[in-house]
């Protein structure tokens, strides 16, 4: 029988009469995102690039600036006295704190010396970021726009505080495409640390709007890091390969008929997969690292899932040239007893944190590797709930707060910008979340202008419609 519907007569003849119009759009809003994975978009890089990848050591639940970074040595003397309205400025407070009668000022109990040729700050909490402290850009004026732990994650993987838009690994995925054929662009990997853990979803890393194969692929600790990757038990690799031969010709059929990228993209993600089931058991197999990384790492870094292990696994990524790496350390979310809690943090982070600084460095990948650490905000200087002698807590506070980069052309043993006295305003070379993209994506040759995917009917950009290259982080 011949007859169609009227729907699937008009679903079809568009195709054929659309045609000459999508061809000059293909190229870059098509072609690119469901070609080959190692297609970059046309025209990028926009300018010689000093990163080729980047690793980006996501402290999940916001590290407090003030007991690691922000040196304030004058707080001593106020301990316990009120914070003053004037530092406030009635800045909005979570419903964690907003009850309070009083901001008692808690200075930190932890101490602070200064390390390498540069004389950075840094907390006794720190003691083997401390031995690379020359290769490390510290910024101390980073501001959010977020004060809660969801929508300021979201904020810093995507620009944007509501979930639905592109993470920033995928924006990097989608702009320069993968120099592995057989791994992923963009490979994520959580670990669990000893403090509050908040919630964390997958959208995280979720390619948003951008075509699926641009997401991130999480990397999960054990035998089968990448879920139903593995084949099932008794069928063979030769069978897989002709069952994913005939599924393409299947695929191929409705490409052809409807030109939906997405399916394009199904189709590149079962090649990738199969790739992969070759790839990812080599690459996660640590047992032919020599002791002396290990060593390096920490007493973790055997331990498969561990923050340390995936900083090994980190460094296997980027020498297999995987464009953008995140590690999500979770943990961070110190609000009371945060002077027993946050030295467990620290334990299990410092140590495979300048590890891996040191090991691309004697590898000679840190040049033209960009490492960023850091959480969502930072931490209030008033202790949330009651000041005691040897405790305090301390509320979310997205008004100031630090984080470090190291490689990539960023200019080692530097420091950006000031705070005020009390850690709660910045005085000196602010800098946002958006800058902090523009600034990354600039490393990696990329101007964040004009990085873009048009999606109902607009143009969108990481940076939305903000957004600068900090240039006085950039060697």
């Amino acid at each position: 029988m011949n007859d169609i519907t009227r729907r699937h007569f008009f679903s079809r003849s568009t195709l054929g009469l659309g045609t000459a119009a999508l061809a000059s759009l293909l190229p870059r809003d098509a072609m690119a995102a469901t070609g080959a994975a190692s297609a970059a978009l046309p025209g990028l890089p926009h300018h010689a690039p000093t990163a080729k990848r980047v690793i980006y050591l996501f402290q999940h639940g916001a590290p407090s600036q003030l007991d690691l970074f922000d040196y304030k040595p004058g707080l001593a003397k106020r301990r316990g006295e009120d914070l003053p309205a004037s530092v406030r400025m009635g800045q909005r407070l979570t419903g964690m704190t907003a009850y309070q009668a009083t901001f008692p000022t808690a200075p930190s109990i932890f101490k602070f010396a200064q390390h390498g040729k540069s004389g950075m700050w840094l907390s006794e909490l720190l003691p083997h970021t401390a031995k690379v402290a020359d290769d490390i850009c510290l910024i101390k004026s980073l501001h959010t726009e977020a004060i809660n732990h969801d929508p300021a994650v979201t904020f810093f993987q995507s620009g944007f505080q509501l979930a639905g838009r592109p993470s920033i690994g995928s924006w990097v995925s989608y702009g320069l495409g993968s120099e592995n054929q057989d791994l992923p662009a963009f490979v994520v990997m959580v670990s669990q640390g000893l403090g509050n853990a908040q919630a964390l979803a997958d959208r995280q890393w979720s390619s948003g709007f951008l075509p699926t194969k641009f997401a991130g692929v999480k990397f999960r600790a054990g035998t089968d890091p990448v879920l139903y990757l593995s084949n099932p038990e008794g069928y063979e690799t030769g069978a897989r390969r002709r069952f994913l031969d005939d599924l393409g010709k299947l695929n191929d059929i409705k490409q052809q008929d409807y030109q939906d990228p997405e399916i394009a993209t199904r189709i590149a993600q079962y090649e990738m997969a199969f790739r992969m089931q070759a790839s990812v058991p080599e690459l996660t197999d640590l047992s032919k690292e020599p002791d002396h990384i290990f060593e390096m790492y920490g007493p973790d870094a055997r331990k498969p899932g561990t923050y340390a292990a995936n900083c090994i696994l980190a460094r296997r990524l980027a020498e297999r040239s995987v464009r953008f790496i995140q590690l999500f350390h979770r943990g961070w979310d110190q609000h009371g007893n945060l002077p027993k809690d946050l030295p467990k943090q620290c334990m299990q982070t410092d140590q495979a944190s300048a590890a891996l600084i040191q090991d691309l460095k004697q590898r000679d990948m840190l040049k033209d590797t960009l490492v960023v650490w850091g959480g969502e905000f930072g931490r209030t200087v008033y202790s949330q709930g009651t000041l005691t002698e040897d405790n305090y807590g301390r509320d979310h506070h997205p008004k100031c707060f630090a984080m470090w980069l190291a490689g990539g052309g960023v200019k080692g043993g530097h420091v950006h910008g000031e705070t005020d006295d009390f850690s709660y305003n910045i005085i000196e070379d602010p800098m946002d979340v958006h800058d902090l993209h523009a600034t990354t994506l600039h490393a990696l040759g990329v101007d964040h202008l004009r990085l873009t995917y048009k999606f109902q009917g607009r143009h969108y950009r990481l940076t939305d419609v903000h957004g600068r290259v900090v240039k006085q982080l950039l060697s």
